[in-house]
């Protein structure tokens, strides 16, 4: 039917279209064979650019080369046509083999069918794991009796991590920070804060002199520190802020001299008050963490922080004494004002302005901090904007590559994203659960993994990317994500929950809520698991994390009275009146 015409092109034989027969003489230099009808030879505007625009429709990345070789012209000439094809948004230049060949060109609908077909063998290539594995997998993940972390530059390692997750005070330095850094000792943060390295912000009050706090590496702090809690702000509250809206910072002695310039009246401890009022707000900060240790060991009772932080600084000193006066000797305020004001203040740094950033920073810190990012683990932590703010950047992660989507943890829905490195570390910790609970290899007993948490600690899936398992059996309280509380995981399964200060403590056995079918209720129905647990309490009560522990209730019953105190005497509690107890050393 003379649709096809033969001609010869880069030195080849080939069959092209007769509607072709112009592009190929205009854009190649083809001679074209005798009787092509003139209809079909008529100039057209951009003949080579037809010819690649074809070429790249029906082929999947390639390069300018390859596409002068296909039609025997010179890289150059190639190169200069796909270029005016890439302004007409018919082609895009990226770097898309995973060889990293160079730049390619790319047909634009073919890229997205590319990406589109790409993101879902992805996706089914993501096999589920239990809930649980990513309870074993997140401690892991975030380094905690990993010993890997070690010194100034592990510190700095943990911080990037965690920086802009609220953790109690109380804990930071007992239980978050040790876990994750071995040999840490808080010399070490004050090293890095007062090099201006890492930056600390308040999150909110809490009772007993205690509070949450946040990390930041110095750097990142603009683009993930949240709006200021809201404060009234007093006049002295204003003061305060005044005196330090020069930008430097300010010893407590400096800021009260200038306050008392238009306060007078005010005392050291009503401008120490107002100091950390402002600081728990999210609107000052200290060189160091000095005053934050002497105000969490300043409380009056017994367990007024949430974790019983020990004094770390002594009481200040008196300053002179002056003369004799009517009731005597009269001492003056320290000069350098109380220890729980001690360092330098100044103000936070500025949040970024541009949201876009903001966004980006705070994505990328979620997917380094959880490994696998999901709308529970988001909401635990009060992110701004919630799952669905950070879900657009996500989203926009995975299509460059950045991230992966898919359906990780059973359970959790299919919004999930997870660092390519995280869902490979995820599925072993998964598969080496399920060898351990078939009874292939070592000996569960010798192999249990063992974490002590603060209840709050990002690295505690519990109450945040996992719900909270339904409470042992006859038992009406509820666990929480509190300050004060903590959490014993046994690979990655709750075994015990323990309420501030250790009063109420809280067992499951093994396979869930309920006793096993014997229908025992004591501790033969948790097996070795709770006697584990309370080890891994005591080991960690020892080692100078919890303070002196009292266990007065286990399940809704008084201890001393519970089939379960066996195991706390075995693990070194004593029987007191009050109930089982472990002093820290």
């Amino acid at each position: 039917y003379k649709r096809q015409i033969r001609v010869r092109i880069a030195g080849q034989d080939h069959w092209a279209a007769v509607e072709d027969a112009g592009r190929l003489r205009d854009a190649l230099g083809t001679a074209l064979p005798v009787g092509v009808p003139e209809a079909f030879t008529e100039p057209v505007k951009d003949p080579l650019g037809d010819l690649l625009a074809r070429f790249a429709r029906t082929h999947g990345p390639f390069t300018s080369a390859q596409a002068a070789g296909r039609f025997g012209l010179g890289t150059a000439v190639t190169d200069g046509a796909l270029h005016r094809l890439a302004a007409n948004g018919r082609v895009v230049q990226g770097e898309f083999h995973p060889s990293g060949i160079g730049q390619e060109w790319c047909e634009t609908t073919g890229l997205r069918r590319l990406r589109r077909r790409s993101l879902a063998a992805l996706r089914h290539e993501l096999e589920p794991v239990a809930p649980p594995a990513l309870a074993a997998f997140l401690p892991q993940w975030q380094h905690i009796g990993t010993h890997s972390l070690r010194g100034v530059d592990g510190l700095v390692r943990a911080v990037e991590q965690l920086q802009g997750a609220p953790v109690p005070a109380s804990a930071l330095e007992r239980l978050v920070l040790p876990g994750r850094v071995t040999g840490y000792s808080p010399a070490m943060l004050d090293e890095l804060t007062a090099s201006g390295e890492i930056v600390w912000a308040g999150a909110g009050a809490l009772p007993g002199k205690d509070g949450w706090i946040s990390l930041y590496v110095a750097d990142a702090a603009p683009l993930l520190l949240p709006a200021p809690h809201p404060l009234e702000l007093s006049p002295l509250h204003q003061a305060v802020l005044e005196a330090l809206a020069g930008g430097y910072g300010l010893f407590f002695r400096q800021i009260s001299d200038q306050v008392r310039a238009s306060h007078p009246e005010a005392a050291d401890a009503q401008l120490a008050d107002a100091v950390w009022d402002l600081a728990w707000s999210g609107r000052l900060t200290n060189d160091t963490l000095a005053p934050l240790r002497s105000l969490l060991g300043s409380g009056r009772t017994a367990g007024a922080t949430a974790h019983r932080a020990k004094r770390a600084v002594p009481r200040g000193r008196y300053g002179a004494l002056t003369g004799r006066s009517g009731a005597g000797l009269r001492p003056t305020a320290s000069r350098g004002g109380p220890p729980t004001v001690a360092g330098r203040w100044s103000l936070l740094p500025a949040p970024e302005p541009e949201p876009t950033h903001r966004a980006h920073a705070l994505a990328r810190t979620l997917l380094d901090r959880h490994g696998v990012v999901t709308r529970g683990a988001v909401a635990a932590e009060g992110v701004e904007g919630g799952f669905s703010a950070a879900y657009r950047v996500l989203s926009v992660f995975e299509e460059s590559g950045q991230a992966r989507r898919g359906y990780v943890v059973e359970g959790l829905g299919a919004a999930q994203f997870a660092m390519e490195g995280a869902v490979d570390r995820l599925r072993a910790v998964g598969n080496a659960r399920e060898r351990a609970i078939a009874g292939d290899g070592p000996d569960p007993k010798d192999s249990r993994r063992a974490a002590v948490l603060a209840a709050a600690d990002p690295a505690n899936a519990y109450g945040a990317a996992l719900p909270w398992p339904e409470p042992p059996p006859g038992v009406t309280h509820k666990p929480g994500r509190k300050a004060g509380s903590l959490v014993v995981l046994l690979d990655g399964d709750l075994a015990l929950y323990m309420e501030r200060g250790g009063k109420t403590l809280l067992a499951w056995p093994p396979d869930g809520p309920q006793a096993d079918e014997s229908g025992e209720s004591g501790e033969g129905a948790y097996g070795g698991r709770f006697q584990a647990a309370t080890q891994a309490l005591a080991q960690a009560a020892r080692a100078g994390a919890l303070g002196t522990v009292t266990v007065e209730r286990i399940n809704g019953s008084a201890a001393l009275s519970s089939p379960m105190g066996s195991a706390l005497e075995a693990a070194g509690f004593h029987a007191t009146p009050r109930g089982w107890r472990l002093r820290a050393p």
